[in-house]
């Protein structure tokens, strides 16, 4: 999902890690942000899967089968919505979600067993880990990396502030 043929002049990369709670916690703020940016501001979900997640990497890969499937930010969204379930059961709670989305279920348990999308993740960790991404949620915009691993007070109106000046060059 790291490329978006939509020409936005505006690009969120959001670092994200789908058995993250605290990702779960910045769906408020990245939904706040379309309804105020609509499509000026693209968010392009990156993946960062953390070690300590035992599904991180296996979740991330289906996200990205969900993005072939045309439903990215749906399905990423569902996942994040039921970390805990992710924890618990694993891939059978991926396929879960993608037949609650209406996607091929069988097609994501196959992406799951080829790896078809292990290079787009691995290629998304080793960027976010040249460019410091240490933690979820991580957002870069604008050439400035923000952490919200730590905390995400204040996170929001920093990505406004950025979002705001590179859109008034429109």
């Amino acid at each position: 999902m790291s490329d978006s043929p939509t020409g936005s002049p505006a690009v969120l990369d959001v670092w994200c890690e789908l058995q993250c709670t605290d990702c779960r916690t910045a769906l408020e703020d990245l939904r706040a942000l379309r309804d105020r940016y609509g499509d000026r501001l693209e968010l392009r979900l990156r993946h960062f899967p953390l070690e300590k997640h035992k599904h991180a990497f296996a979740a991330a890969q289906a996200a990205e089968e969900a993005a072939s499937q045309g439903k990215a930010w749906p399905y990423a969204e569902a996942v994040l919505a039921r970390a805990e379930e992710l924890a618990a059961e694993g891939e059978p709670f991926l396929l879960e979600v993608a037949a609650e989305l209406g996607l091929d279920a069988e097609e994501f348990d196959t992406a799951l067993i080829d790896g078809r999308h292990i290079l787009i993740v691995d290629a998304d960790q080793a960027e976010g880990k040249a460019i410091g991404v240490t933690g979820t949620p991580t957002y870069v915009i604008g050439g400035e990396r923000l952490d919200g691993g730590k905390s995400q007070e204040g996170l929001r109106e920093r990505i406004e502030e950025i979002a705001d000046r590179l859109l008034a060059g429109q």
